[in-house]
């Protein structure tokens, strides 16, 4: 008589703990992304029911301002519930993920390295000192006599603090006067009690560099035991040139020439290398001065707001599968872009007030070419453009044959919109 055969059990889905602050875009992308590969996912955030009700290991209240006491709490935390990997999906969090994965021997990031992605100024000594283009810069502290500062400068400058991203605080200089005038601009953005915490003893100086004029560039890519892997080049069709830098339109595969591209993608790795960087998505910024790449910002997460969603991989795989597939050690050869040509349009704030209404998104939804147009603030919310907000607007998406398609349909699209403001209330 033959035996019962034993039935064996199914595989157990890998824990991912989601580091999300309550600020962020990304939070349904991941969970999709999750959720069609069948991971487990915690909700990590600085404050509760991100996601509704806290349910038993299904969600961890952290404090993102600490960091050695956030990694404190996913370290008890995996004691009872085991984690398979820890995505930082922000600025906020990308340290944390990486000095906790250090403490659990999961695949990660040496926290001195992230630490140095979020520090404008170490980025640029690591540069240096790895010998790599760098534009000049100096630091100069709000206790400092300003004026003389200002004479000492070289013009044009570009003013901006050393941790945070997205534009915010970022001014172009032309002259001393102008100078003086940005630091004060800066300075009432980082008074905020918010900023001041957040930015601790960075938030009472300032990074002074000098202004490179040319053509921006957004990459992202994926390390893999160091191993650099280009995953999209988006070009900024629309010019950067000051005083303020809004972002507004990103569109790939990029229209540059392959040498350029190439040295695109060289000097990206090259920038993670110089800060040790190994492990997971970077997002990269440069800018093509004189023909060749300069290195402006680097980031271990992914692209910010909602532009991942211009992107798509072999046959629909989103950048935040891509990222899940990487972190539990999953398959990623569908991370091959398709080939069709996108583009992401951040609705361009114009100037501040209080959002009543944003007409024509009918009409704009009808362009060819476009597939989705969402708004993400609120009637009623305010409208802040930078360098002192740091919210957006809304996103419109397109797709197209060729990258000048998207981009045509992103423009039109943009015409048809109008976006009606109320006056602050101060």
């Amino acid at each position: 008589m033959s035996l019962p055969q034993e039935i064996p059990s199914p595989p157990k889905a890998p824990r991912v703990l989601l580091l999300v602050p309550t600020t962020t875009y990304k939070v349904a992308a991941f969970m999709d992304a999750a959720f069609a590969l069948g991971v487990q996912v915690v909700v990590g955030s600085e404050k509760e029911r991100v996601l509704g009700e806290q349910a038993s290991g299904k969600t961890l209240t952290v404090n993102f301002l600490k960091p050695e006491q956030a990694a404190d709490r996913i370290i008890a935390f995996d004691r009872r519930w085991p984690l398979d990997a820890i995505v930082g999906t922000d600025d906020e969090t990308v340290l944390i993920a990486a000095m906790a994965s250090q403490r659990l021997g999961l695949p990660h990031n040496r926290p001195e390295a992230v630490a140095a992605s979020r520090d404008k100024e170490r980025t640029r000594q690591l540069q240096k000192a790895a010998g790599l283009r760098a534009p000049g810069y100096r630091r100069v502290g709000f206790e400092e006599d300003l004026e003389t500062a200002a004479a000492g400068i070289r013009y044009p400058c570009v003013i901006k603090p050393v941790f945070l991203s997205a534009g915010r605080g970022v001014i172009k200089a032309d002259t001393p006067e102008q100078f003086l005038e940005a630091f004060e601009r800066i300075g009432r953005i980082l008074r905020r009690p918010a900023l001041t915490q957040r930015g601790g003893k960075a938030a009472r100086y300032l990074l002074v560099e000098d202004y490179l004029p040319g053509d921006e560039v957004s990459l992202e890519g994926l390390l893999t035991d160091g191993r650099f892997r280009l995953l999209a080049l988006f070009d900024k069709p629309d010019r950067m040139e000051g005083p303020v830098f809004q972002e507004t339109m990103f569109v790939t595969p990029s229209r540059l020439p392959g040498t350029v591209q190439a040295a695109v993608a060289a000097e990206a790795e090259a920038a993670c290398a110089a800060l040790g960087l190994t492990h997971g998505p970077v997002h990269v910024e440069l800018r093509i001065h004189d023909g060749v790449p300069w290195l402006l910002e680097i980031a271990a997460r992914t692209i910010g707001g909602l532009c991942s969603r211009s992107l798509r991989f072999g046959t629909g795989c989103s950048l935040e599968e891509l990222v899940l597939r990487h972190a539990v050690n999953f398959d990623t050869r569908p991370g091959d872009e398709s080939g069709e040509a996108s583009g992401v349009l951040m609705l361009p704030m114009e100037r501040a007030g209080i959002l009543k209404e944003v007409r024509g998104c009918d009409a704009a939804r009808q362009v060819p070419g476009i597939t989705e147009l969402t708004v993400t603030l609120s009637i009623g919310s305010e409208v802040i453009p930078p360098p002192e907000g740091n919210s957006y607007l809304g996103f419109l998406f397109a797709r197209g044959k060729t990258p000048a398609e998207a981009e045509k349909a992103l423009r039109i699209a943009w015409s048809k919109l109008e976006i009606v403001l109320a006056e602050p209330a101060c």
